[in-house]
């Protein structure tokens, strides 16, 4: 790998007269062009210099900047936890903390206890029956909400101090894709030469819009466009509902992300204030809905649309009685776009660049964790040995279509049910029956890693029967999951009843050996969803011993050794 003015020396150095293995591309200026510097390109950029690459790391605008995309979830969490130890980036590590964001990051971010849902119907005070909050056992890592303006900015800085060239407010008029060199040329005429192309970039991307990589919208089943922005003197939805002491949750709903639901839509309210330690008065606020069933008035304004919107339902308008808007509101078209592949020869599409579906359940960044997890060894080793073939990175391109894949659908069902709670509730389960298993394994291939060092290990994770979802490795899960997906689609295509749908899919989740028990999922009416530690010993008791036999690999390791022994296991 080449050498950066600022960069890591490298013995594999192919520029050096001792190892001159390609005279093409050792002209070239860098190792790796990444295109796009928010949290995407700067991990990576971080990654591989610090690997010994030279990257150029460009951006078309400058740091600080706004962006949404703020809410953590405890598998983003062990996601950049895998980065931070497997590729040597301790500045990852903060993110798995409320504490270590505000240490490192700085007093800006918000905390994040629970998954908050809260269904409304126009002119009406929302049902007590109809709520649900879905929270992480308190013993495991702790969920923030990120100024993203704070946290792009941190890994930005991190990525040049490991060596990364940047170039940010440089717009890119053209890639240049080759046999053997990539190129991008600036609006100023300047061309700078690589190895490899990652764009980065998002949906504006600009070798998607070379290739013509873009598929036809209407292959995704879900739609939806948005509206967003950051606001102040938000008010607290618990200040603001006229429930029973009794029908409010555990845990207050503005101590976590919250999703004021609707029939085919959502408002979500991110508070970066709920933390006492926060200096940052700001709450992030977003209202995404089909639009199909919500299109575009012309000659309104995205704040009138919000204001006309929220003011049909009581508890909205009184949110947002005495709100005040600090930035330009950002209203889009259809959110949902994918590419007809993501590598090609010398390239990749990653993460945004490649497709996106919906924020419904955070899971951009953890995305993103994963593709660059994905791509990062890859692209590693194909500078080490000069090899770029296409092949080689076959795993990513199928990686990012099945998470597109996966989210596709599970936004889908959600937005069907959203206008029956009878359905939400049970594809809300179908959703949370995943959330432990699939942060439980990234926590046992860590354990095992610290353990062992031993990047195979890694390696093994991507061996996987079902590529993007949420528990890859969980025949069970996907059964169900199926089986979700099934009746929400006879459901949109006016073939069978919501209410009836969401029953039968709830005695499915109740009978599934895919939804680990003892925390509630099974049950219809447990609206607020809490393991315990007492729940946890149960659950470790289940998977060792009545588990599905591919996940009894889970209840394994030093970590859950009390855990085990409280279930009397190893006696």
């Amino acid at each position: 790998m080449s050498q950066s003015p600022q960069g890591p020396k490298n013995p594999q150095n192919p520029q050096n007269p001792q190892n001159p293995r390609n005279p093409v591309t050792a002209r070239s200026d860098f190792d790796v062009i990444i295109l796009g510097s928010g949290i995407a390109g700067s991990t990576l950029g971080a990654i591989l210099a610090k690997n010994g690459a030279s990257v150029l790391l460009v951006d078309a605008g400058v740091h600080p900047r706004f962006s949404v995309g703020e809410s953590t979830t405890l598998y983003t969490l062990n996601v950049f936890r895998v980065l931070a130890e497997r590729y040597g980036i301790p500045e990852l590590e903060p993110f798995s903390t409320v504490e270590g964001c505000l240490e490192h990051i700085g007093p800006s971010v918000g905390r994040k206890r629970h998954f908050g849902f809260m269904l409304h119907r126009e002119g009406e005070e929302p049902d007590p029956r109809e709520v649900n909050q879905f929270a992480p056992p308190s013993s495991l890592l702790q969920t923030s909400h990120l100024h993203r303006q704070d946290s792009d900015a941190y890994l930005f800085h991190a990525a040049v101090r490991y060596g990364c060239v940047a170039k940010q407010a440089y717009r890119v008029a053209e890639v240049e894709l080759g046999e053997d060199q990539v190129a991008v040329v600036g609006q100023d005429g300047t061309r700078h030469t690589a190895r490899y192309l990652v764009d980065g970039s998002g949906f504006r991307s600009p070798v998607a819009r070379k290739l013509d990589l873009r598929r036809q919208p209407n292959d995704l089943k879900h739609h939806s466009r948005s509206l967003f922005t950051h606001m102040l003197d938000v008010r607290p939805t618990d200040d603001c509902l006229r429930m029973a002491a009794e029908d409010l949750p555990p845990i207050p709903w503005v101590d976590g992300t919250m999703h004021h639901t609707f029939d085919r839509g959502w408002l979500w309210i991110i508070p970066f204030n709920n933390e006492p330690r926060s200096k940052n008065p700001l709450v992030s606020i977003g209202l995404t809905y089909d639009e199909r069933r919500y299109p575009k008035t012309e000659g309104v304004t995205p704040e009138e649309e919000f204001r006309a919107f929220t003011s049909r339902f009581p508890v909205l308008e009184r949110i947002f009685a005495d709100a005040k808007t600090v930035r330009p509101w950002v209203s889009t078209d259809r959110l949902q776009y994918s590419s007809t592949r993501t590598v090609g020869h010398r390239w990749c599409l990653m993460s945004h660049a490649a497709g996106f579906i919906d924020p419904l359940y955070s899971r951009g960044l953890t995305n993103t964790g994963e593709v660059i997890n994905a791509l990062a060894r890859r692209l590693l080793d194909a500078l080490r040995e000069d090899d770029f073939a296409e092949e080689r990175f076959a795993y990513v391109d199928q990686l990012q279509k099945g998470l597109i894949k996966y989210n596709d659908e599970l936004v889908n069902c959600s937005f069907v049910g959203l206008g029956d709670y009878e359905l939400w509730n049970a594809v809300y389960r179908v959703w949370g029956a995943a959330e432990v298993p699939v942060n439980l394994r990234f926590e046992r291939y860590l354990e095992r890693y610290r353990e062992h060092p031993d990047d195979r290990l890694f390696q093994e994770m991507e061996e996987v029967p079902y590529l993007g979802y949420l528990v890859p490795d969980n025949h069970s899960h996907k059964r169900l999951f199926d089986e979700m997906v099934r009746l929400c689609d006879a459901v949109d295509a006016g073939e069978r009843d919501a209410a009836d749908a969401g029953r039968e899919l709830m005695k499915r989740v109740a009978e599934s050996d895919g939804v680990i028990p003892g925390i509630g999922l099974g049950d219809r009416d447990r609206r607020f969803i809490h393991p315990d530690p007492g729940s946890l010993d149960d659950m470790v008791r289940w998977l060792a011993v009545d588990g599905p036999p591919e996940l009894r690999y889970l209840a394994e390791g030093p970590k859950y050794e009390k855990l085990r022994a409280a279930a009397g296991l190893d006696r």
